[in-house]
């Protein structure tokens, strides 16, 4: 198939024969020569909001391939190449005994999903429910705001970004075609095919739940297994190898290769595994909160009067304080909820979820503010104490519920009293207050700082009304967890992954970092 880049069509007037017809006049060839046109890419150009265009690269096959390609000399247009999608080589040694995956976030299922596929047959523990029963403790939590601290927002089958936006987009350098076969594999299972070409996919929590199900159910056609309600608990290890693992404190599994994809929040495992001598720094992240807007004021600041022929729109802020901290806008949720994400008793911590649609009126995003070891100490595990610490004092601020503020009252230091125009989509109970009451005074400086620079680049976004919810902190790991260069810690055996690993961020590259552990292990042993 020839691909044709570069094809841009006014967003009121794409339709597929305005289509046609561009592709049509970009090969010079007549509309009854194209057999099949299919979408690779597409994009947006909003710079202009006078004219509002989608970019698109196309697929197409042709009656006359060659002869086109022959007079067609523009460097977008070209043959698309045939990517080799052998991933692996089964390796020559014997598997000692079964591969153990920990954790079913995205590194955890696409790892067990991989080795799966190529008769591996892992087992995979879930210290969590599986996700029609994670579902109704988390609906009941939003309720009655009685936490469940093993089945929550952050543990479970599917991981913390069960309850997100289902966001895919990524920055990650991809040689292996990787992202590509995420992606057709969330296709596979449900999810839209539409992630295959956006600039920007998303699922949606909505879909992305049955999609977990359905590679679940699939894993287990292949030979997988999955446990639940099954924690790790303690490592057996002699002369630096990994020979087996405690689960739920008593029972004891041989293990000669432990996948480790635990997610950022499974603090209780990180002291565990730092106790039992894995290598582990502590690394730099960001907190700070999450700031609602009406989405309207989005979507027409975004893309103007073509904001009514388009999906809810997001943004992307970044600004550098005085002192040169960088404060940005994270995990922006069109037509979301906040959603109280807490997973361990009297701790509160918030994140941004939406469904598919992105249904609601507002727009959420975090507004973070990187923080570093002088902030919150040398200690290798201080980065976890110190969000404890801010997850304490939020819970501690509005009495279990989730703190909210106007950002009118947050610039003059006073607790809110009342909403303004701007309704909360909050999946919990809220309360008003003063969130300077427990930011730390250099965060709450560099917001105070941001807000008046991201006004400049969207009007509205400083707002009086604009409502600010606390507290973001777990935007990524804390820690890393050192590996070499087939992936292994330095406990042989074992193969920390994920977000929880410290060395990916968000549902993709969590995906492609458990890949490609699963393909270190089958380099390295027969199934």
């Amino acid at each position: 198939m020839i691909r044709v880049r570069g094809i841009k069509i006014r967003v009121d007037k794409d339709n597929f024969d305005t289509r046609l017809k561009k592709v049509s006049k970009a090969l010079h060839v007549d509309r009854k020569n194209i057999l099949n046109l299919e979408i690779k890419r597409q994009s947006l150009d909003a710079r202009n909001k006078k004219e509002v265009f989608y970019v698109y690269d196309f697929l197409v096959s042709l009656k006359t391939e060659e002869e086109v390609l022959k007079n067609n000399v523009s460097e977008n247009i070209y043959l698309e190449p045939i990517v080799n999608n052998k991933f692996y080589l089964h390796g020559s040694l014997k598997l000692p005994n079964r591969i153990i995956v920990v954790g079913s976030g995205p590194a955890g299922l696409f790892a067990s999903y991989f080795l799966a596929m190529n008769g591996y047959k892992p087992l995979i523990i879930e210290r969590g429910k599986r996700i029609e029963e994670r579902v109704k403790d988390v609906e009941d939590f939003w309720k009655t705001n009685i936490l469940k601290e093993e089945s929550n927002v952050q543990f479970g089958e599917g991981g913390a970004g069960t309850f997100s936006d289902g966001k895919l987009n990524t920055l990650v350098k991809d040689k292996e075609n990787l992202i590509a076969k995420v992606f057709s594999i969330f296709v596979k299972h449900g999810a839209p095919k539409e992630i295959l070409y956006l600039q920007n996919p998303h699922i949606g929590t909505d879909i992305l739940r049955d999609v977990i199900k359905s590679m679940r159910e699939e894993i287990k056609k292949m030979g997988g297994e999955f446990r639940y309600q099954t924690k790790l608990t303690n490592l057996i290890i002699e002369k630096e190898e990994l020979k087996a693992i405690e689960v739920n404190d008593e029972e004891i599994i041989p293990c000669s290769n432990l996948i480790l994809a635990i997610g950022h929040s499974a603090r209780d495992t990180f002291e565990m595994l730092y106790k039992n001598a894995l290598e582990i720094t502590s690394k730099p992240f960001a907190v700070g909160i999450r700031v609602m807007h009406k989405q309207r004021m989005i979507n027409e600041n975004q893309y103007g009067e073509y904001a009514k022929f388009l999906k809810p729109a997001n943004y992307k802020l970044t600004y550098t304080t005085k002192k040169r901290r960088g404060v940005y806008s994270f995990c922006m949720c069109p037509g979301g909820y906040v959603v109280n994400a807490s997973s361990e008793k009297n701790h509160l911590v918030v994140n941004g979820m939406s469904n598919y649609q992105r249904e609601t009126e507002d727009a959420n995003s975090a507004i973070i503010v990187t923080v570093s070891k002088e902030d919150y100490g040398e200690e290798v595990l201080s980065g976890i104490n110190y969000q404890r610490n801010l997850e304490s004092l939020a819970y501690q601020l509005a009495n279990g519920k989730v703190p909210l503020q106007l950002l009118k009252d947050f610039q003059n230091n006073v607790p809110s009293k009342e909403l303004g125009e701007i309704k909360p989509f909050i999946k919990g109970t809220y309360q008003l207050c003063n969130l300077r009451d427990i930011l730390p005074d250099y965060i709450t400086e560099a917001l105070l700082e941001a807000f008046p620079n991201f006004e400049k680049k969207i009007k509205g976004f400083a707002n009086p009304d604009v409502l600010l919810v606390g507290i973001e902190t777990r935007t990524s790991s804390p820690i890393r967890i050192k590996r070499d260069e087939n992936l292994e810690a330095n406990i042989k055996g074992i193969y920390p992954s994920g977000e929880g690993s410290g060395y990916a961020g968000g549902i993709t590259t969590s995906a492609i970092d458990g890949i490609k552990v699963a393909i270190k292990i089958m380099n390295k042993y027969k199934p």
